[in-house]
């Protein structure tokens, strides 16, 4: 009996030492403050918007450094400045592409109609490689960079992220006001720097 006991006491500590190690490794799901440079970026799987395949960040990320740019998405209608931005990366495609970069825009969103309102948000406009879209409906990159902006008829904060093939941020601008956008030529020059 004593012999049993034992056993299922170190059994026990075991599972404990375990649940503890899994609980310190796993990523959080929503963070209080926003993802800052020298953080592990969070990698969610999310739905690419105008295919019938989810993407893996955290493989998008291992391949290069990724330029992650988070929109407002659809808070009640779309954001001019949003659509500015986006056009901004368009023209400057192949300059990032020279760069090594890929560019993930993230349109967040709690509407049921999300895919249909990126796409009224990008109406004739083609992402040229390297840029990609993905549509965050549940809030799961948002909430885990810390960028819920909870406000009525908002959904996140603008912001722009480099991240590196070892997932760590290296350059991270937030935005707290619908402007304050992060411009092109200053991630290309961040991008250099990483080089």
């Amino acid at each position: 009996m004593m012999t049993r006991c034992i056993a299922l006491s170190v059994l026990a500590a075991a599972l404990t030492a375990g649940a503890a190690n899994a609980a310190d490794t796993a990523e959080p799901t929503i963070r209080d403050t926003p993802l800052e440079v020298a953080d592990t970026a969070p990698a969610p799987t999310l739905p690419e918007f105008g295919a019938d395949k989810p993407i893996d960040l955290a493989k998008v990320f291992a391949e290069g450094p990724t330029v992650l740019v988070v929109l407002r998405g659809y808070p009640g209608y779309q954001c001019p400045l949003c659509s500015r931005q986006v056009g901004e990366y368009i023209q400057a495609a192949a300059k990032l592409r020279e760069a090594g970069a890929q560019v993930v825009l993230v349109y967040p969103g709690g509407v049921s109609n999300l895919a249909e309102r990126a796409e009224e948000f990008l109406a004739e406009k083609k992402l040229p490689e390297p840029l990609t879209m993905v549509l965050d409906p549940e809030y799961a990159l948002t909430d885990a960079y810390g960028l819920r902006w909870d406000a009525p008829n908002e959904t996140a904060y603008p912001s722009t992220y480099i991240i590196g093939p070892d997932r760590k941020a290296t350059f991270a601008v937030v935005s707290k006001s619908h402007g304050g956008r992060v411009p092109v030529a200053k991630v290309l020059k961040e991008l250099q720097k990483a080089e």
